[in-house]
């Protein structure tokens, strides 16, 4: 593999377990090499209660069948 597009393919393929184990090896690999966290979102308040609102609803939908 010699570019990102292959990579990303080949990362992909990989079952949800290997998936989560290359992501905790590349975040090692990122610290070791100094890489900074980035910073933390900041949402407000009418954000949060609109991603709830939105989540109840699909809920409801799922429950319901539709």
């Amino acid at each position: 593999m010699s570019n990102l597009a292959e990579i990303e393919a080949a990362a992909d393929a990989l079952p949800p377990e290997q998936k989560q184990e290359l992501m905790l090896f590349l975040a090692a690999r990122l610290r070791a090499q100094g890489a900074r966290m980035p910073d933390p979102r900041k949402f407000t308040r009418e954000q949060t209660a609109a991603w709830i609102a939105e989540d109840e609803a699909d809920m409801q939908r799922f429950r319901e069948g539709k």
